[in-house]
């Protein structure tokens, strides 16, 4: 049994082929998906899937750093509406992106910083996405730090003394393709911690794993994160996977069944 804890198996790119998806998926022991939202356009598409797959994918809610525009009050807005409303497994994609743009900055700090304070009150985990923005989010994080506060970074971009800073802090490490990358370093930093303090993800359809770098990401690639991971720590698959996937389930109260 694996976990992607990171997909976005519900976007168009999957359109038309969601079946054979999640049958690969399932073939290959990724048997539970979880799925951020990105901002309101995602969120029926997203629901549409979980309600057809309700045992294998399992919803969170947030609104992502990269759609927070003129309108983020409105979004945020709609954020805590589905909050209120239906059951999430977490509150995500959340955090901040200076890679693309730093137009917004202010009104993303302010966004991140609510949905941190939804999480503590909801007592759910978050998914928190930062890239180029390690100090901005580890500023914020530890502001409004909680032993209530709990979740994973995300597709872990950082050095080795950031990811025991994130890990002594409570949180988990996100795994993605990008360990597999040769040039990334990710390795290097994984190879510092210890299998309990990483969950596998795909973050899909990006960030597909090597050989399958540049296509699109499916959840089923998780196999192949797990066989880099494995190789890193000198494990069998089957421990890594043990291990990985009873934190998910911890982390995010889906049972492994």
């Amino acid at each position: 049994m694996l976990f992607d804890t990171h997909s976005h198996i519900y976007s168009e790119e999957f359109k038309g082929e969601i079946d054979d998806v999640i049958k690969r998926s399932v073939d290959a022991g990724v048997c539970k998906i979880v799925l951020p939202n990105i901002d309101s356009s995602s969120i029926k598409p997203m629901f549409d899937l979980v309600d057809l797959y309700p045992t294998i994918c399992f919803p969170m809610m947030g609104l992502h750093p990269t759609s927070v525009k003129e309108d983020f009050k409105e979004e945020l807005e709609l954020v805590e509406y589905w909050l209120g409303k239906r059951k999430f497994c977490g509150i995500g994609e959340i955090g901040i992106d200076l890679y693309w743009d730093s137009t917004f900055l202010n009104e993303q700090e302010f966004v991140f910083a609510q949905q941190l304070r939804w999480a503590k009150q909801l007592n759910l985990p978050v998914s928190i996405h930062m890239r180029d923005s390690y100090t901005a989010v580890i500023e914020i994080v530890k502001k409004e730090y909680s032993p209530q506060l709990k979740g994973v970074f995300h597709c872990f971009s950082g050095n080795a003394d950031q990811a025991r800073e994130v890990v002594e802090m409570g949180f988990k490490i996100g795994v993605g393709g990008t360990v597999t990358f040769k040039n990334s370093g990710v390795d290097k930093v994984v190879a510092q911690l210890q299998p309990e303090d990483l969950l596998l993800e795909t973050d899909s359809p990006y960030l597909a794993p090597a050989p399958l770098r540049g296509k699109r990401n499916e959840s089923a690639n998780v196999e192949l994160i797990l066989k880099k991971v494995s190789e890193i720590f000198g494990l069998p698959e089957d421990r890594i996977a043990k291990i990985t996937s009873k934190s998910a389930s911890e982390l995010f109260q889906i049972p492994v069944v």
